[in-house]
């Protein structure tokens, strides 16, 4: 049976523009679920349905399909299962469907993996994710009504403590699989039912639960990042034009010249040293003078031609494997230092592809706080590595 994964991305959005595509701790909030239902292994197609052409770009950089969905399943009183229909109505081939919820990034493949043998080996017609909580839930007294709330689910008079409780079972949206006959028929959960109870620090909902920057610290905490675990970064090699400085060069009359830089940055990369992180530059021109004035007391290479073969140099030289290595760019010349690098950053005004191949791009423009902002992130995944090797 063909097992599709489909996310539902319209380009609409009441809260927030573009939302589905908006960078959470540096990847696009949809790119957190394809990453995850790519490594699951289990889908025999991975989808995006999308009306939006940005959404539909990145769909394809996470390595989906993308179903141009009709404007007619794109209002926003469209449902989940108007869109679903419709995918269905044009992909004869798909005899199940796992809906999964782009709002849902610190979805993990183990879970899916787990649902697909649910629906496909042991014959339910519908899974759907569910989370435990232990809240206890009173009647609603509406306004102007001369009525006592009533208890709904515990007696007052002998309140259990939570540990003594199991709680109860709510759905969380990450995601609702069905068989495609069930579908159409109109239901995306019925039949031989089944739910999967999901671990509670993996059901975050950004549009119920959460706003954005709890929602990068949850992510960064309790994300997946990736099939290969994550190592301690050791050497954080920085791009100088465009990441370090703005890029802009002034000269003077005696033919002098003259960059500018953040002091924040200054800040980053004596943060990074005392961490006994070692922190180096590059650059494709000869801005030898400049970085002796800076003062910053790291090693450097200028005039360099081919930055891959210094990076792998250096990484060889000092014994580190590419995932210790973090990677600062935002040239067309530093794409495939971005693409070996186990860490890897952009500033926000990078080029398009140095973009596309980064890990992490910075809401901060070269030379404006970029270093600093992409220490920060080195910092928190290091807080990550650190958390898995207590576990």
């Amino acid at each position: 049976a063909h097992l599709a994964a489909l996310v539902l991305a319209r380009g609409g959005s009441k809260g927030i523009p573009l939302k589905n595509i908006k960078l959470l701790a540096g990847v696009p909030l949809i790119g957190w679920v394809l990453r995850a239902a790519s490594d699951a292994g289990v889908f025999h197609s991975i989808w995006v349905s999308t009306d939006h052409d940005e959404i539909e770009k990145v769909a394809k950089q996470f390595g989906a399909q993308v179903h141009r969905r009709s404007p007619e399943v794109s209002q926003d009183s469209s449902t989940s299962l108007e869109a679903i229909t419709e995918f269905l109505n044009h992909h004869h081939e798909v005899d199940i469907v796992g809906n999964i919820q782009a709002t849902s990034p610190c979805l993990h493949p183990s879970d899916l993996i787990k649902v697909a043998d649910l629906i496909q080996k042991e014959g339910f017609d519908s899974v759907f994710s569910v989370v435990r909580r232990h809240q206890f839930r009173w009647s609603e007294v509406k306004k102007g009504e001369n009525k006592m709330t009533e208890p709904q689910n515990l007696n007052p008079a002998k309140r259990c403590r939570r540990q003594d409780w199991p709680g109860e079972l709510y759905e969380n949206g990450s995601f609702y699989f069905a068989k495609r006959h069930l579908i159409e028929k109109g239901y995306l959960q019925g039949g031989k039912m089944a739910y999967y109870e999901m671990r509670a620090e993996h059901s975050v909902d950004i549009d119920i639960d959460i706003d954005w920057p709890i929602a990068e610290q949850r992510v960064l905490s309790f994300g997946y990042f990736g099939k290969e675990p994550l190592k301690e970064v050791k050497l954080l090699v920085c791009s100088i034009d465009g990441c370090l400085t703005n890029g802009r060069i002034y000269v003077t009359e005696d033919w002098k010249e003259m960059v500018s830089y953040d002091y924040r940055d200054m800040v980053g990369i004596d943060l990074l040293k005392k961490k006994g992180i070692q922190v180096r530059f590059i650059s494709e021109r000869d801005c030898s003078k400049t970085l002796s004035a800076m003062q910053l007391g790291c090693i450097a290479k200028v005039s360099v031609t081919n930055k891959l073969e210094v990076l792998e140099n250096w990484q060889k030289d000092m014994g580190l494997s590419w995932k210790e290595v973090a990677y600062l760019g935002n040239e067309e010349s530093d794409v495939e230092c971005l693409k070996n690098a186990g860490m890897s950053g952009v500033p926000a005004d990078a080029c398009a592809v140095a973009q596309k191949a980064a890990g992490y791009i910075c809401k901060s423009k070269g030379g404006c706080g970029a270093v600093r902002e992409f220490a920060e992130h080195i910092f928190l995944l290091l807080e990550k590595v650190n958390s898995a090797r207590k576990q």
